[in-house]
């Protein structure tokens, strides 16, 4: 059933309001995780070394793409659920309305780039001769379904604010239990290759893109699509908002491009013909395995985003801080389950990617785990922090922890640990994470500054009505 989500913000009990949406959340992250999961294992179970590795080589691509979905939808949350605790649905409908347009447009012309320029795009990621044809065509089926499959990630932001809570979750479970199917008939019935697995999971993006439509289109949700009034104020709060998330996804994929490179070039060393290859795989699958633990982080923040940006807009400070206080120990509590899973069972992780035969890519994919793990001793606290400056319209901040902790720092250690060789590589995640959780601290000082600014002033202009 349907929450009035306007009464569930204001006025729900921190714990009581984490577990209705935080923990729906968390499952709904997951879910929508669990394609890439999923994809990861049959590519690598059923596909092999090569296809694993090319696969990774131009997923970067694909991502940069979400992320503009993600620019827009993100950024398009923010000033939807302050103008809501404000009481001004109008602004909120024409926010969302124009947000859904833009990213459809957004996603077509990117879409168009990907399938015409794939070949060079891949080049320049990092792939070689061997890799070049299988990374091409997973780009260019990608990008064929690209308009609808980026709306399919906004959508899931804005049932949320509508109170959409349960329907969400069950959306994303249903794409991923469509992926499966796919991928299954894909690659095990017609017995198809990386464009199987690509055709799959962009498939049910978008059929679930539509499903989530339905109750915007029945008019049965808090928002609802009016004829969209484009103006300049709008697009620079749109941006701002979803700067952070936007340069958080650029900078990743960037340095995901760098890391490659250097992978092939220190598996070969390492490993001699062919080891490139190898060092990439392993790459991929620490990437997939850390889809396992961070839907988690990301769930509990998302979905609490929307009642703190309610809450602030509104200025009940106290309890943004008390629901902000919620999200923090939740995502702390995952950090450390997330750590000790990693760190005690990754054969168990290496062997839903990589085939038991395998054994050599499975022994280092293993020890690469086990470095890698300690990366969500520290992730919890920059992931929370940097969900929280963008509910509560803080870009700058927000973009400062992004862009650090995506690019600045991984690019920073990279060549610091470059002569520890592929073993660098690996901890790069943990030191990346432990310098952000240090900003984290920081940036939270000065912002827990301004909040107590702001309800002394609440406070002396209470007593002046007095």
């Amino acid at each position: 059933m349907k929450r009035n989500a306007e009464e569930m913000y204001a006025t729900m009990k921190p714990w009581r309001l984490f577990f209705v949406v935080a923990l729906p959340g968390m499952v709904s992250m997951f879910a929508m995780s669990v394609y890439s999961i999923i994809e990861g294992a049959f590519i690598g179970q059923k596909l092999g070394e090569g296809a694993f590795a090319a696969v990774n080589i131009a997923f970067p691509m694909v991502m940069i793409n979400f992320s503009l979905a993600d620019l827009i939808g993100v950024g398009a949350s923010v000033p939807i659920s302050i103008a809501l605790g404000k009481e001004d649905k109008k602004t909120a409908n024409n926010v969302f309305s124009c947000s859904v347009l833009m990213i459809f447009i957004a996603s077509l012309m990117m879409g168009s780039i990907m399938f015409f320029a794939a070949e060079p795009l891949c080049r320049m990621m990092g792939a070689d001769d061997v890799l070049l044809e299988t990374s091409v065509r997973y780009l260019r089926t990608c990008a064929l379904c690209s308009p609808l499959s980026s709306v399919f990630f906004a959508m899931d932001n804005y049932l949320r604010i509508s109170g959409y809570v349960k329907t969400s979750m069950a959306i994303n479970i249903g794409s991923n239990l469509a992926t499966v199917g796919l991928l299954s008939f894909f690659l095990l019935v017609l017995e198809m290759d990386v464009v199987g697995s690509a055709l799959a999971t962009s498939i049910s993006m978008c059929l679930c893109a539509g499903v989530a439509m339905i109750p915007f289109l029945a008019k049965k949700t808090l928002l609802r699509f009016v004829r969209p009034r484009f103006h300049l104020s709008m697009f620079k709060e749109i941006a701002a908002c979803g700067s952070p998330v936007f340069l958080n996804n650029i900078a990743g994929r960037v340095t995901s491009i760098l890391m490659n490179i250097s992978l092939m070039t220190l598996g070969a060393k390492t490993f001699g013909e062919g080891g490139g290859t190898t060092a990439v795989a392993v790459y991929a699958v620490l990437m997939y395995s850390s889809d396992l633990c961070w839907p988690l982080l990301y769930g509990i923040s998302d979905s609490l985003s929307p009642s703190i940006g309610y809450n602030w807009g509104a200025g009940n400070y106290d309890r943004v801080k008390s629901i902000v206080k919620c999200g923090f120990i939740g995502n702390f509590t995952v950090g450390m389950l997330s750590t000790a899973v990693l760190f005690f069972f990754p054969d168990a992780v290496a062997s839903l990617f990589v085939d038991a035969e395998d054994v050599h890519l499975l022994e280092i994919s293993t020890h690469a785990i086990r470095l890698f793990c300690f990366a969500y001793l520290f992730r919890w606290l920059a992931v929370a922090t940097q969900s929280f400056f963008s509910a509560i319209e803080k870009p700058l901040f927000a973009t400062v922890m992004a862009v650090s902790v995506a690019l600045v720092f991984p690019v920073a250690l990279l060549g610091g640990l470059w002569a520890l060789g592929l073993d660098g590589i690996w901890l790069n995640f943990a030191g990346v994470n432990a310098l952000a959780a240090v900003l984290a601290v920081f940036l939270l000082r000065k912002v827990g500054k301004e909040i107590k600014k702001r309800q002394k002033r609440q406070a002396e202009l209470a007593a002046e009505k007095e």
